[in-house]
């Protein structure tokens, strides 16, 4: 276990040990600041080495795997899992703007006039590359990092599809000679709904909806007669149809979209420290050459390039979570045409959402909820059972979550431990 240090003036030193922290924190020459990853504040000038380090950076669609290593030692590694809620977030803000603006006068309209900035990328898009930029922006807040390396990969959907595919057939896919999609999509199914065969009022189904992440593309649509689709969505007639055997390339395409667009970022946020672009294949070569298993964590490792250091014995787990709800006040006016409010304030007797607490019995858990009158649901970390209506008294402020819950778990289970 590493402790990690920052000086009076909070430029990132190198970690030191639990013992020394300790005997530092007892003498008044330094004081805590983070909890997780512990971080401690030092006091006194002090006038230690500073060594390179370089940050690993495996860049993801949902899972973000870093890694802090110097030329003998890890000092940090960590896996954080992405937002995948803010697509139904978007949906649900859609129809409540479309309810509201029925109820008004008419008003004329003003999609002329609106114009998306250069660089412009969608709000999933977005909230992905400023969870990358942040994390990595906490690690060299609390580490002297010198050099940057990203895992970035660009995919070639049409191969994925087709693995002979070449040359002119990039431009003749499954659409050439029809219109729009919905015209290939019934013309492929022989214009007749594939529940009941009727030919007429056709519609185009989603099978994976769109707020459960799936796609326009063809393999995800099918043909339905009004009738049917309307019976499906009501619940009446569930549809006896195959989920599609690759659920679409998500992933693939948000990790080509914001490859470019994450290292400009770094490049402009981190000008004193060297952002460097590495590959896939790269990192494969140098994992198998120390025999580790694929996944987030070893691949950070095998990115940095110093494949003889020792690893570390902790990892800590990141989960970026919503900070507030954006809906201010509800849907509904109450009698008298008062409008209820729909959140409740930031910090209810100190506590704010996502927060981490120690329960009565020394159990750590996370704040969900929160009631306006000092109750609160609590969450076990182990993902059990959700308590409720939860006395202010009945447990302790541990840290504030600020975005992220990070927890740490031993690199190495122990005996007993799957």
């Amino acid at each position: 276990m590493k402790v990690f240090v920052v000086s009076r003036d909070d430029r990132p030193l190198m970690p030191t040990t639990p013992c020394r922290a300790r005997h530092l924190i007892k003498a008044g020459e330094a004081e805590v600041v983070k909890r997780t990853p512990f971080t401690i504040r030092m006091l006194i000038e002090t006038s230690e080495g500073i060594q390179n380090v370089t940050l690993g950076v495996d860049a993801g669609s949902k899972h973000v795997g870093l890694s802090a290593v110097t030329e003998k030692k890890e000092l940090f590694s960590a896996e954080m899992t992405l937002r995948d809620d803010i697509p139904q977030l978007l949906k649900k803000r859609q129809e409540s703007r479309r309810t509201r603006r029925n109820r008004l006068r008419y008003r004329p309209a003003r999609f002329n006039n609106r114009k998306r900035p250069k660089g412009w990328l969608t709000p999933t898009m977005e909230n992905k590359i400023k969870s990358h930029v942040n994390v990595i922006g906490d690690i060299c807040s609390i580490l002297p990092v010198s050099k940057i390396i990203v895992e970035t990969a660009s995919f070639d959907i049409q191969k994925i599809k087709s693995d002979d595919i070449e040359g002119k057939q990039y431009q003749e896919g499954e659409q050439l000679g029809y219109s729009n999609v919905k015209t290939y999509v019934k013309a492929r199914d022989g214009y007749a709904c594939q529940a009941c065969g009727s030919h007429e009022h056709l519609e185009v189904h989603h099978i994976v909806q769109r707020k459960d992440g799936g796609s326009d593309r063809p393999a995800n649509l099918v043909t339905l007669c009004e009738k049917c689709h309307k019976n499906h969505h009501n619940g009446k007639k569930p549809l006896d149809i195959p989920f599609p055997a690759n659920k679409g390339f998500r992933g693939a395409t948000e990790m080509s979209t914001m490859r470019w667009f994450l290292l400009d970022r770094l490049r402009a946020d981190y000008p004193g420290i060297q952002v460097i672009q590495t590959y896939g294949y790269i990192t494969n070569w140098n994992r198998n050459q120390i025999g580790l298993e694929k996944n987030h964590i070893n691949d950070a490792f095998c990115i940095t390039g110093n494949r003889k250091a020792e690893k570390t014995d902790d990892i800590f787990d990141i989960m970026a979570v919503r900070c507030h709800n954006r809906q201010v006040m509800k849907q509904n006016i109450t009698k008298g045409g008062r409008l209820k409010r729909n959140q409740a304030p930031k910090l209810v007797k100190g506590i704010a959402r996502y927060d981490v607490v120690r329960y009565e019995g020394g159990k750590q858990m996370i704040v969900t909820a929160r009631k306006t009158r000092g109750l609160y649901s609590l969450k076990p970390l182990d993902g059990s059972k959700t308590l409720t209506d939860v006395s202010r008294g009945r447990f302790t402020l541990l840290w504030h979550s600020n975005g992220k819950i990070v927890t740490r778990r031993p690199a190495f289970p122990t005996s007993g431990q799957a």
